[in-house]
């Protein structure tokens, strides 16, 4: 399967390599960025791996070399961060509303189901909808922008006022928005949602609160279709001690809705589809180490990884100092 990585020099410049998940991978000539490859892809009226193709390849590079080096950098970026947009939907696995429904069940008395079981079995009832039709709308979040993103080794830094910064392994889709307004899904990569779930623990309304947090994206956008089944593993290292680790699993064997209906629910939106524009749509998960009692600490180190991916997502917690917030008047 063919994978896109931005690998920078010792100057600092980036490299477009593609890679097949073994051995070395090929600069791909002619683009400064991935970005600028599926741009030229889209205006050629070709697939990414058509483009490569037209272009041609130049030196081979050691992709794990680069990897253990810290070269790796963002999958894809825009030129323009403000014009990246971080979302996502949760809710979307099988097990995922267990955590949820805990979590605020505990505030409220009465014995129904909870608003997040609702919208969970709404998704099992209608997620996944014939070709053609429009299955039931997920729960939705906002999350940023392109400033938010983390690259794999570099830190995921929680504000100074959050209760918590908790890791969510997941997968993500990335897209493009044409000249004419068409998203085009660029491919799929390994990323860390990276949220506050005290802050949304003390009230579900609270949940677009905890979701403006940084996440991270993992090395290797995989081009192509994404298997049915995607298993995985998110552990969390303090020190030498792996102080949690569980499997995950993704892909729509495992999801109440299909990738296709998320896609329309988000790009149903005008407002999404502005020409030039980058997208990352995180996918959810069902594995919260929160739901297992544990609290992270700074310089707690998440690590994801899951096949067909061939290189982990790796970030330390870090927290940034206070930033009083000082409002004038013009």
């Amino acid at each position: 399967m063919l994978r896109l990585l931005q690998i920078a020099d010792d100057a600092g410049s980036i490299t477009v390599v593609a890679w097949e998940g073994e051995g070395a991978g090929r600069a791909v000539n002619g683009v400064s960025s991935t970005y600028d490859l599926a741009m030229q892809a889209i205006a050629a009226g070709r697939s990414i791996a058509s483009q490569i193709a037209v272009l041609g390849y130049g030196a081979d590079v050691d992709v794990k070399a680069a990897a253990r080096k810290g070269r790796v950098g963002l999958p894809i970026s825009h030129p323009d961060p403000a014009h990246f947009v971080v979302a996502g939907t949760g809710l979307t696995h099988l097990g995922s509303a267990d955590g949820r429904d805990k979590m605020h069940k505990a505030a409220q008395a009465e014995d129904k189901p909870t608003d997040s079981m609702r919208m969970f079995l709404l998704g099992v009832e209608g997620g996944k909808p014939k070709p053609g039709e429009v299955g039931a709308q997920p729960e939705w979040f906002y999350k940023g922008n392109g400033s938010q993103l983390k690259s794999t080794g570099a830190d995921l830094v929680s504000p100074a006022f959050a209760l918590d910064g908790g890791e969510e392994p997941e997968l993500a889709g990335i897209y493009l928005i044409g000249p004419d307004g068409t998203p085009f899904r660029v491919g799929f990569c390994l990323a860390n949602e990276f949220s506050d779930h005290v802050t949304e623990r003390g009230n579900y309304l609270w949940l677009a609160h905890s979701k403006l947090r940084e996440a991270s994206l993992g090395p290797e956008l995989l081009i192509g279709d994404l298997p049915d089944h995607v298993e995985g593993t998110s552990r969390i290292r303090r020190g030498n001690e792996v102080i949690f680790e569980k499997p995950f699993l993704s892909g729509e064997a495992n999801m109440s809705h299909t990738i296709a209906n998320l896609e329309h629910h988000n790009f149903k939106y005008d407002i999404f589809r502005e020409p030039g524009d980058l997208h990352v749509h995180f996918f959810g998960t069902a594995t919260l180490s929160v739901s297992h009692g544990i609290k992270t600490q700074v310089g707690d180190v998440f690590e994801i990884d899951a096949a067909p991916f061939k290189l982990p997502l790796v970030n330390t917690l870090a927290v940034a100092s206070e930033r009083p917030v000082a409002i004038k008047k013009l």
